[in-house]
């Protein structure tokens, strides 16, 4: 694996909260509905339990789904945090605004070393270029010299085994020769800080065994760790401390044996 000098990581985040506008929620009728709807569950649902972020109106009039709200921790290096939480908590929105996909509406960031992240294997590649082509512009993204990105291309090209086919636009690929390319290219350089989506490893039986190593070497090589998963197993192999989330809050941060009890037990407190 391949990666710059840099400094020790971490990563700060301070008072972090996240909207989604629902662009066509202005009609009024709609309007009424929706906040309706939210004044509904921020009384009732959230408190019994409930996943998702609530229905709002932001500053301008806008019906918003409040995604994360008044998020703060710190990761230091060497710490791998698991992120839990059922479905629409907010674990995936999290990442992609630590990875500066979605850009928060409130609050502040700080990344300190080089960031990746492991969240679709089609991320970052541009369809239009070949194969290698690919893995070229990925080096000079990263740093990397010549000699580095030569080293990154033989491994990828190793890696995904994709013969010909490597000097080829990668829209005329199969999704399988996609995923294998792209894979290659998410794991070939180490990150000082790793984000990654548990669902980054679906596909079938075969392909995950043969990326299983290559994965494991990128993350125990990743001086910070932040990862999505509902798996206890990958959690506690993987993470030093997770963190709770429900309806796009903390509602636990602490030791993964501590936290995954309660959190498999249902015993968050009230928000």
């Amino acid at each position: 694996m391949h990666r710059p000098a840099a400094r020790p990581a971490f990563v700060e985040v301070e008072d972090l909260s996240l909207d989604f506008p629902l662009y066509h929620g202005g009609a009024r009728s709609l309007k009424k509905t929706m906040l309706q709807a939210a004044s509904s569950r921020v009384t009732s649902g959230l408190r019994a339990g409930s996943t998702g972020g609530a229905v709002a109106e932001d500053r301008t009039r806008r019906v918003v789904v409040e995604a994360l709200r008044h998020l703060s921790f710190r990761l230091s290096s060497g710490e791998r945090l698991g992120i839990v939480g059922h479905n629409g908590a907010g674990k995936s929105s999290l990442l992609r605004v630590l990875g500066g996909i979605y850009e928060p509406v409130a609050g502040r960031i700080h990344v300190g070393g080089s960031i990746d992240t492991l969240l679709d294997t089609n991320f970052g590649m541009n369809l239009d270029l070949t194969g290698r082509e690919n893995i070229r512009l990925r080096g000079r993204y990263v740093g990397l010299s010549r000699t580095g990105i030569r080293a990154l291309e033989d491994d990828v090209e190793a890696f995904a085994a994709l013969g010909p086919f490597i000097d080829l636009p990668v829209r005329v690929y199969s999704s399988g020769m996609v995923v294998r390319l792209g894979f290659g290219l998410a794991t070939a350089v180490s990150p000082q800080v790793l984000l990654m989506d548990e669902w980054f490893m679906a596909g079938d039986s075969r392909f995950r065994q043969k990326a299983h190593a290559r994965l494991e070497t990128v993350v125990r090589g990743a001086e910070i760790l932040v990862l999505t998963s509902h798996m206890p197993a990958v959690l506690r192999t993987w993470c030093t401390r997770l963190l709770w989330l429900q309806a796009g809050r903390i509602v636990a941060d602490g030791p993964v044996d501590e936290i995954l009890a309660r959190y498999q037990a249902g015993t968050a407190p009230v928000l």
